[in-house]
């Protein structure tokens, strides 16, 4: 297999209309894998941060090198955008645009998505992936539809105190896998709101979240808060739900 075919990949953007978001539509890109048959049903990863998942993270490039080199059962990706200015109101619990954002997700994109792709759709077939934020309002798309979401992939969750209540707040998590990875270089990181150990966050929602019955895969690994550290978790994060080996 040469280089040059693993990077011919089939990806489709949509632009989906909206009556929960403000400004009335969002981008997403799909990522079809080869051999991709309309005959045939697929599961499906949902990333936040869609255009740095695909950009930054290469979710698709790795995952076209595993369909095609460890005969990995193809699957698709969905990757949907987010304007920065407005990620943190959208992503954060509490955020002005959080609701909304979870609104659009579950009740207009994720059926926007299913009605043009040939996707299985239970909830053990669809996979929450985000980073920081993203593994945040992952949370909180799988707390708010349990029948739709059950598993998710967190990179670095920002699991602020509107994360831990809506943990909190759940009274039983049983139905629920997280694959959860944290860098041990976050124990001070600077955003846009403050200084946070991203370390103590993780192992906080960890904590909770077994608590309630979700079982949690759960590590810490020499790393920063940034792609550089996240990219090279993916092919394992990948491989807990969709690998030859999957255990989630």
């Amino acid at each position: 297999m040469s280089e040059s075919s693993l990077y011919k990949r089939t990806i489709i953007r949509h632009e989906v209309p909206s009556r929960h978001l403000a400004e009335g539509v969002r981008s997403l890109r799909v990522y079809l894998p080869p051999g991709y048959d309309e005959s045939r049903r697929y599961s499906a990863v949902y990333c936040q941060d869609g255009e740095d998942f695909f950009n930054f993270g290469r979710i698709a490039t790795i995952a076209q090198k595993l369909i095609l080199e460890q005969n990995w059962e193809p699957f698709v990706i969905v990757g949907v955008d987010v304007d920065k200015a407005h990620r943190t109101a959208e992503y954060m619990p509490g955020g002005e645009r959080h609701e909304a954002y979870v609104r659009f997700f579950n009740d207009e994109m994720v059926p926007f998505v299913e009605a043009r792709t040939s996707l299985r759709q239970a909830a053990e077939d669809r996979l929450l992936a985000g980073d920081s934020l993203g593994g945040a309002v992952s949370l909180s798309i799988a707390l708010d539809r349990p029948d739709r979401f059950s598993r998710i992939l967190s990179l670095s969750g920002a699991f602020y105190d509107g994360s831990i209540a809506q943990i909190q707040a759940a009274k039983d998590l049983s139905s629920l896998s997280l694959w959860m990875v944290v860098g041990l270089q976050e124990h001070a990181y600077e955003t846009d709101h403050g200084r946070f150990n991203f370390v103590q966050l993780n192992r906080m929602a960890r904590k909770l979240l077994e608590a309630r019955g979700a079982y949690v895969d759960y590590r810490e690994k020499d790393g920063e808060h940034k792609w550089g550290f996240w990219q090279g978790e993916l092919p394992e994060a990948l491989g807990a739900f969709l690998g030859p080996d999957a255990h989630m």
